[in-house]
């Protein structure tokens, strides 16, 4: 069912309410990126070993410093781009997917481990330069009162996308026989096609967006033709971004130290959740043995079940929140996602990784959510985008740092164990929680007394979710 949004009305900043399927329309493509996103972070540590790497971490650098790169450019150049045909965001959207999909059916197909580190800087390059735009376009479409249903529609295509893609591998050995080994330094077939389902989903999917959204003109085109004019210049986007770092207000700040836990949290799981289960559950190193692989399938499962977990565990953020506050909120949630991760130290029997993910998934859902909640009463609303931007830093940071020691404690601490980074992540998240109680938080939670009812905009909730470790 294709629908077109249509132009806002003429001399006014108004929105036209929208309908449930131009919503639907304009969130689809999130399906698609996440797609890139859950195969990349179940998949790409799997790659690396099975092409003999061993400085995963180190690798992994490649993610965040294309993050930190391409997302102010983009950013900066999607905020001046008008077409009357293509809008603002679209051409973005359609050129990353584009690229990005190529990425996803060159990666798998790799024969040397610096064509893989290579093709992953390009790949979430490419994931990056569609997902940054998609971010504003439900500030730019949609009225305050169908904010929070456009962001629930998104977190929807969220979990969907990853869940299904986290799964794939292991959906394809198990329901149709795919072998998921392969001679050393090839990757298994199993992965193979599973990168390739999500080259097409991904395209796919942001070509629906593209071609079923169409985008309002600005209100004033000859003050924005001014802007680009008085603004022209990647430059000055670099130092936009990065002045903001030292002009935060308080919240903000107190805010940043939390994410730097968090994620720091989050790229030790994403980066050695393989190598720590197949060895210390499945005792196995060899990356070309049946055990490994059955481990490694195993492990998409487990992100996919995590993913499934925030979709429905956002549902029930709003309710805790009124029931407690959103410091509280995160607090418990950031718990139960260290305590999960510190769990599989304990764990010989795979099946009980799915209790560890449960609480993965609660602390998935709070840190996509009510981080950028807090943040959003204390930010003034003429800055709203470019501070959210500049909080983004505190993503890429962390993954920086992640990248840069852990593969040493690993290494040289820990004797090659992953399985002890992951209690490194797990004490991490929950100093994060810990640390959620100092912030500043200027709104009171504000809930409808109907928390299914997403016609009614909540302060609380009202702000962006983030999507992945890149953004």
């Amino acid at each position: 069912m294709a629908t077109s949004v249509a132009a806002a009305p003429t001399g006014t900043h108004e929105k036209p309410r929208l309908s449930f399927w131009q919503i639907w329309n304009m969130s689809f493509g999130f399906l698609g990126i996440q797609f890139g996103f859950a195969l990349q972070n179940a998949n790409v540590s799997r790659i690396f070993e099975t092409l003999g790497g061993t400085e995963i971490a180190l690798y992994w650098l490649a993610a965040p410093l294309t993050g930190m790169l391409v997302q102010p450019i983009i950013g900066y150049m999607s905020d001046r781009t008008w077409s009357p045909r293509w809008g603002r965001r679209r051409p973005f959207f359609l050129i990353g997917a584009i690229l990005a999909s190529l990425a996803l059916f060159v990666m798998p197909n790799v024969s040397a481990l610096w064509m893989a580190v290579g093709m992953l800087w390009i790949m979430d390059s490419s994931i990056n330069i569609s997902m940054e735009p998609f971010r504003a376009l439900v500030g730019d479409l949609l009225p305050g009162d169908q904010r929070t249903t456009g962001f629930a529609a998104q977190t929807f295509f969220i979990g969907v996308g990853a869940v299904v893609a986290s799964s794939l591998p292991w959906m394809f050995t198990n329901w149709f026989g795919i072998a998921n080994t392969a001679p050393a330094g090839q990757i298994p077939p199993s992965v193979k096609y599973s990168f390739y389902i999500g080259g097409v989903a991904f395209f796919s999917a942001v070509l629906w967006t593209v071609l079923t959204t169409k985008e309002y003109p600005p209100a004033d085109l000859a003050e924005f033709e001014a802007e680009k004019r008085r603004t022209a210049g990647i430059a000055n986007g670099f130092r936009e971004s990065f002045a903001g770092i030292f002009h935060m207000p308080k919240t903000m700040a107190q805010l940043a130290i939390v994410q730097f836990f968090s994620w720091l949290a989050l790229f030790s799981m994403w980066i050695y959740t393989t190598p720590a289960v197949t060895s210390h559950i499945y005792h196995t190193t060899d990356a070309t043995s049946k055990v490994y692989n059955e481990g490694a399938d195993w492990v998409g499962v487990c992100f996919a079940v995590y993913n499934g977990i925030s979709a429905v565990a956002a549902l029930l953020l709003p309710v805790i929140a009124r029931a407690t506050s959103r410091r509280v909120t995160h607090l418990l949630c950031l718990m139960a996602g260290g305590l999960g991760l510190i769990s599989i130290y304990f764990i010989q029997d795979p099946k009980l990784l799915l209790l560890s993910m449960v609480g993965v998934g609660f602390a998935w859902a709070s840190i996509l959510s009510v981080p950028y909640a807090m943040l959003a009463g204390a930010l003034p609303a003429n800055k709203m985008g470019y501070y959210m931007g500049v909080f983004n830093f505190f993503i890429v940071i962390p993954q920086v740092v992640a990248g840069l020691i852990l593969g040493f404690f690993t290494k040289n601490i820990f004797g090659g164990e992953s399985v002890y980074t992951l209690i490194v992540g797990g004490v991490s998240m929950i100093i994060a929680g810990v640390l959620t109680l100092i912030v500043h938080d200027s709104d009171e939670v504000r809930l409808p007394a109907d928390a299914a009812d997403l016609r009614a905009p909540s302060p609380a909730y009202d702000a962006p979710l983030e999507t992945d470790p890149r953004v």
